[in-house]
């Protein structure tokens, strides 16, 4: 892969040919499953219908009419979206063509684009060894492409101490005010402690984790004597990958990080994207809001039966 600066225009030029047209062609009812708005002020109810997120529910309402109602609020539409963007060295890896870092820069501009394109604002935290840029939430074109450029903008830091994400959660804490719905997008190649400040983002905010990673991180093949170096530290070592055991002893490591890494999110309450560096972006997205789609059903299973028959109503 180049290290040249990509140019932020050409790139949403692209992506909005490739993949934002598709989507917007494929979403359509998910729309509403993937950006949830976050309303304050009871507006309306109305009768139930087919994507309507079954948290809106009005339960008595639903039992006095036998009939499902949702709560309707003013601000249903008007969503504030941040990217919180770890940009440590690790992103910086990939063992093909693409890095990490491709993959999270395309990831952001497909969704900010997504989201500004119907009105709402996104922002953006970056973390490289601090957290040292808050782009502010606003909509539009125009703003996409800043956001893109202050990514690009940010080439790949000296070796540091390793990534604390927990940091970039806890800055998020304190800047984000209002209720948003927040990405988290990273490796989570990080010192531990960061489950915590997680599960505390997302009881005040919609938090979606949008992990990367490179097939490589997972598994090695046999590729003879080379040196492997720490991304986040800069530490170099020597390896014979023709080491049945070594191989071994490298899945292992990586299953029980994965391990750890699930534990970490389903503590946290917190959906996962999973991002590989080989993955076609809308292909994953689709695939992401089909599986939030089934999960909002089957949180409506929990209602009384003979409420799921009335009016064509039912879940999955």
């Amino acid at each position: 892969m180049s290290g040249s600066r990509p140019d932020p225009e050409k790139l949403l030029r692209r992506l909005e040919w490739t993949v934002i047209r598709r989507l917007d062609g494929l979403l359509h009812g998910n729309y509403r499953t993937l950006f949830r708005g976050f309303g304050l002020d009871l507006a309306d109810l109305r009768e139930y219908q087919y994507q309507d997120d079954v948290r809106r529910i009005d339960w008595n309402v639903t039992a006095r009419l036998q009939t499902p109602y949702v709560r309707e609020y003013n601000e249903d539409r008007d969503i504030n979206a941040w990217f919180l963007l770890d940009l440590s060295p690790s992103v910086d890896f990939g063992s093909g063509e693409v890095r990490k870092r491709s993959v999270a820069a395309d990831f952001v501009a497909v969704l900010a684009r997504l989201l500004t394109r119907h009105g709402n604002r996104v922002g953006a935290l970056l973390y490289g060894d601090k957290v040292d840029t808050v782009i502010p939430a606003r909509s539009g074109r125009r703003h996409v492409l800043h956001l893109m450029d202050r990514m690009a903008a940010r080439a790949p830091l000296a070796r540091s101490g390793g990534t604390r994400l927990d940091e970039l959660l806890h800055s998020a804490f304190q800047i984000i005010k209002r209720r948003s719905l927040v990405f988290l997008v990273s490796d989570f190649i990080s010192a531990p402690g960061w489950a915590k400040p997680l599960a505390l983002l997302a009881r005040r905010h919609e938090v979606l984790a949008v992990r990367l990673y490179d097939p490589l991180e997972m598994e090695l093949p046999d590729l003879g004597l080379f040196v492997m170096q720490d991304a986040e530290t800069g530490e170099q070592i020597f390896v014979d990958t023709h080491d049945r055991g070594f191989r071994s002893r490298f899945t292992e490591i990586a299953r029980r990080r994965e391990k750890e890494l699930r534990a970490g999110l389903r503590d946290a309450g917190v959906d996962a994207l999973e991002l590989a560096t080989g993955d076609e972006l809308a292909d994953a997205i689709m695939r992401f809001a089909d599986l939030r789609k089934r999960r909002t059903q089957l949180a409506g299973a929990a209602m009384p039966h003979h409420l799921r028959e009335t009016r064509g109503f039912s879940v999955a």
